[in-house]
């Protein structure tokens, strides 16, 4: 089985998707650190290298195809937002390959923000981060409003409530034991 974990920026994907594969005891695959290794620059140097978004998520779902063909049948993808779903529509037909979207809250999404530098460290800036707090939510829930177009062909939804990505990832291996029994 191979889970993709989508979801807008700061939700938690790749530390859900860390967490979950280390609990599944499977590959763990995050497409921006893919990226990075594959064009050898920061993610902010991948958006001016490609500055338009169709361009950008045709470049994910070809990562996106090339993990999953080079990677194991038993992997957990953290998946960088998508503007575009026909960029890897025909990677989300593939069987055995379980989509699931990251939910919640913009207030908790706020909460769990962290911004990069430009070398992609990632770091903590509260002061300035509650400075700019009303702009943040308006732009997170612009986010949330844009991608649940996208994301309505995603069946599986995990709806987060605030939980720690280690409570989430034992969420969703609930969730999978439900849908999919022991065939998971």
């Amino acid at each position: 089985m191979i889970i993709v974990l989508f979801g807008v920026s700061n939700v938690g994907k790749t530390t859900t998707a860390r967490n979950l594969a280390k609990l599944l005891g499977y590959q763990f695959v995050d497409v921006d650190e893919s990226i990075r290794k594959r064009y050898e620059i920061t993610l902010e140097e991948f958006q001016n290298q490609f500055p338009y978004r169709n361009e950008r998520d045709r470049i994910r779902g070809e990562v996106l195809r090339e993990e999953i063909w080079r990677g194991k049948d038993q992997m957990v993808i953290a998946m960088s937002p998508i503007y575009y779903y026909r960029s890897i529509a025909p990677v989300m037909r593939l069987p055995g390959l379980v989509p699931i979207e990251l939910q919640d809250t913009k207030e908790h999404i706020f909460d769990r923000m962290v911004f990069s530098d430009e070398n992609d460290v990632t770091y903590k800036d509260d002061a300035y981060k509650n400075a700019w707090k009303k702009e943040y939510l308006l732009d997170i829930q612009k986010d949330i409003t844009y991608y649940k177009n996208i994301h309505k062909k995603i069946e599986l939804k995990y709806f987060m409530n605030n939980q720690t990505e280690e409570e989430v990832a034992l969420g969703i291996k609930e969730m999978l034991l439900e849908k999919f029994g022991d065939s998971f």
